[in-house]
């Protein structure tokens, strides 16, 4: 039941979840604006009813559910609000606030969440491959050859890691090392990750650094504000590069390449967990987009190893 006891300002209260999200969990400053987007909402529908979260019940919780649902917000939208009141609630139990949690039996709304068009292995094959031949036939000691030599790394690096493509851009020079197949990085809310490195892409980028005509601190460096090459430099170059070779533009980017990555892995027999972990995704919620590629090959495991699957799909 909810605590009858004297509640603290739900304002503070919300403050002190945010804190606690930023200095514990490491959440972004992005992240942190749309939790307190989310639970001033919850708390302004809960105060026209004459409520607030240290007295809300089960059927409070659900009816705001069904009122968002109502103004037509996306079910991913829904889902993400969901997350945070539960986060919320969770914290006013454990700092003593409340000794009810009324989300733990609310079920989160139903997401209709697709992927947009994976690359397939064959198109990013042609990708890399097409990529690898240019960055081959530039002409030697010139801009033109350390441009697609960077590039060709780039889209190496970018395969092999599943990296955002702000995180790829960005890499610090020391991030990778001669020999050292392991690529550390510093995602979002400032976790740390490693993820591996294909030799392909530890060789190209070798190459890449060979050509580069001064130091930098900056694995990509460019001459931007930043110093790094830009997230709209590669992409632009990304897209272009796609027609050139008979590829439709707006099936190719950064992101598509990220999605393939884990797609790709998926369909091979990856662990779900072990993706969540190369993506850095803070929540399996998230990498969990990708569960139709593991039905898809949990279907085809089945169908090619269970003795009945034949007579069961009327082959």
């Amino acid at each position: 039941m909810p605590n009858d006891g004297p509640a603290a300002p739900v304002g503070a209260t919300i403050g002190a979840f945010l804190e606690m999200m930023s200095a514990e969990r490491g959440a972004a400053a992005n992240t942190l604006q749309a939790y307190r987007r989310d639970l001033d909402d919850y708390a302004s529908f809960l105060a026209a009813r004459h409520a607030t979260p240290h007295t809300a019940d089960t059927e409070a919780v659900a009816d705001y559910l069904a009122d968002i649902d109502a103004r037509g917000l996306a079910a991913s939208t829904q889902a993400r609000r969901l997350s945070a009141v539960r986060q919320f609630h969770a914290f006013l139990v454990s700092e003593g606030h409340t000794g009810f949690d009324p989300t733990a039996t609310v079920e989160a709304p139903r997401q209709a969440r697709r992927l947009p068009g994976v690359l397939s292995v064959e198109q990013v094959d042609r990708l890399i491959e097409s990529a690898a031949e240019l960055a081959e036939a530039a002409e030697p000691e010139t801009a033109a050859k350390r441009r697609a030599v960077r590039f060709y790394a780039l889209l190496e690096l970018i395969y092999a890691t599943g990296l955002r493509v702000s995180e790829l851009v960005s890499l610090p020079a020391a991030a990778v090392r001669a020999n050292h197949a392991v690529l550390s990085v510093n995602g979002k809310g400032g976790r740390e990750r490693m993820v591996p490195l294909t030799q392909p892409a530890l060789a190209a980028v070798a190459d890449h650094r060979t050509r580069q005509p001064s130091p930098s601190p900056w694995l990509f460096p460019a001459d931007s504000a930043s110093g790094h090459l830009t997230r709209q430099a590669f992409a632009r170059d990304l897209k272009n590069h796609a027609v050139a070779i008979g590829l439709d533009a707006d099936a190719v980017s950064p992101h598509k390449l990220r999605h393939a990555f884990a797609s790709h892995l998926l369909h091979n027999g990856a662990d779900l967990r072990v993706v969540q972990q190369l993506l850095g995704h803070a929540d399996i919620s998230t990498t969990q987009i990708y569960t139709h590629v593991l039905e898809a090959r949990l279907r085809q495991v089945m169908h090619d190893h269970h003795p009945l699957a034949v007579e069961a799909t009327g082959e």
